[in-house]
């Protein structure tokens, strides 16, 4: 059965994608699929910012500095690792030994620029006309497309249009990168040296993810966090966790700390707050946001309408204000995740094609900090629990007593669950930990299909997981809806 209010687009109609990340070339696979002429302009590679200079290459990152973390446990495990530090008790200083910034950042654009090209050949074979270059609306049934080699402009005429620009790093206007000690997160990975001593400004998910990756390689590192703790938006008793790990693993967190701006010195940088005190650092990271891609691509004048912030509203089926018109991504400031991206742009296709869609439901959402140890969560909140006045259940068991946990060394982490105290149905759950991310499936499925604490409870494990917690965890709740 037809959508309401869809395009009804098929064979001979066309569709034009501007922009290439997770919303742009999930939404084009697919029309193409649904046998649609399909045309996607990309201006800096496909797989957008999310491949080329966000996701990917800031987990491959994460990813070696993981290395290196979990090389703190060796002695407690028995092994000896070869090499003293540079100076007795010097333990950053014999990281920046072992770590070659260079041939790390060669890997990790590597790998992004083979993602990039797994994505074009990807869309290539099904029949997706890749035009590379800037796109932006004449009107609401056609695009302009700028080639970035100069060339004449290319006029596309559309059935439906989809808008996936993403967004780009906010900077400061007083502390303007300049790719060298400046930076956002973008520039990282042209530094030929690991920062000797990185401050980073804005505490959020991208802050305390770099923040910590840098700190595990090596620099010296300094948070500076507007706020009362790190990951402000977070479960609280998580984020109070990570700044108790980063705190005891040497990082400096100046917390209520707001950044005024900074300045390049003649061999490092000087962040100045607002209060008037100073921070010296070799590198001074700038993560406080982003902004999207909207400006100059004639969105108001073909009626789509903007929030203040220059995003596109759209609605939970990735309509815009113009029929035909659909958004995905940051630039609609739903949700900065590529998979809620790729879901928003498989939902905008398939609701313009008049086939069966389910309307993007944000409560379903699992989302990964990929700090050491992560932080994964899924379903309501429990700030949002409390906001609403809604009645729960909730019980936190530690990692530290799960025996897989104790295999590897691992103290720090937990898995927390939200249930309804009558119910018995899984409201949400956090689990912070090592592969937190792959932990949080089993909840997701819980959250998303209402299974309830027994439902968990009594589902198998592997003896001995860490998965064990979640089964654990859910029978100590089944306790307390029992009482």
């Amino acid at each position: 059965m037809a959508s309401q209010n869809s395009v009804l687009a098929g064979p001979n109609h066309s569709v034009v994608v501007v922009g290439g990340g997770p919303g742009g070339y999930e939404a084009a696979l697919v029309a193409r699929r649904a046998g649609a002429d399909v045309t996607v302009v990309e201006r800096n590679g496909l797989g957008g910012a999310a491949v080329l200079t966000d996701v990917v290459p800031s987990k491959t990152l994460i990813a070696t500095a993981e290395w290196l973390t979990i090389a703190e446990s060796a002695p407690e495990l028995g092994i000896r690792t070869g090499g003293a530090p540079v100076a007795p008790g010097d333990d950053q200083g014999a990281r920046r030994a072992l770590v070659d910034m260079e041939a790390v950042n060669t890997r990790v654009l590597a790998l992004a620029a083979a993602q990039s090209a797994d994505i074009r050949g990807r869309l290539e074979r099904e029949g997706v006309t890749v035009v590379e270059g800037s796109g932006r609306l004449d009107g609401a049934s056609r695009v302009v497309a700028t080639p970035s080699d100069g060339g004449a402009e290319v006029v596309l005429d559309a059935d439906i249009v989809l808008v996936a620009t993403g967004a780009t790093p906010r900077t400061l206007p007083t502390a303007e990168p300049d790719g060298e000690r400046i930076l956002t997160w973008t520039q990282l990975y042209n530094l030929p040296e690991l920062p000797e001593r990185l401050v980073v400004v804005g505490s959020g998910v991208t802050g305390a993810e770099f923040a910590g990756a840098y700190q595990a390689l090596g620099s010296e590192v300094v948070l500076v966090s507007s706020r009362d703790r790190v990951l402000p938006g977070e479960d609280e008793d998580a984020a109070e966790l990570l700044e108790g790990v980063f705190r005891s693993r040497g990082m400096t967190v100046m917390s209520r700390s707001r950044a005024a701006g900074a300045e390049r010195t003649a061999d490092g940088v000087v962040v100045t707050l607002t209060d008037g005190r100073t921070v010296e650092g070799s590198h001074v990271l700038v993560a406080v946001g982003g902004v999207p891609n909207t400006a100059g691509m004639g969105l108001e004048e073909a009626g789509v309408r903007l929030a203040d912030s220059g995003h596109i509203e759209v609605d939970r089926v990735s309509r815009t204000s113009v029929r035909g018109v659909y958004a995905a991504g940051d630039c609609t400031g739903v949700l900065p995740l590529a998979s809620v991206a790729a879901t928003q742009g498989r939902i905008a296709m398939a609701h313009a094609l008049g086939d069966a869609v389910a309307p993007l439901h944000l409560g379903n959402v699992a989302a990964n900090i990929f700090t050491a140890p992560e932080i994964a969560t899924v379903g309501y909140s429990e700030q949002a629990l409390r906001a609403q006045g809604s009645r729960y259940v909730t019980t936190t068991l530690p990692l530290a007593r799960n025996p897989r946990a104790k295999m590897h060394g691992v103290r720090d982490g937990f898995v927390k669950l939200f249930a309804h105290p009558e119910a018995g149905v899984v409201l949400g759950g956090v689990v912070v930990g090592p592969r937190a991310s792959e932990l949080i499936f089993p909840v997701t499925i819980a959250v998303s299909e209402r299974l309830t604490v027994d439902d968990v409870a009594e589902t198998f494990t592997v003896y001995p997981s860490l998965s064990g917690t979640i089964a654990e965890t859910a029978r100590v709740l089944h306790g307390q809806l029992t009482r």
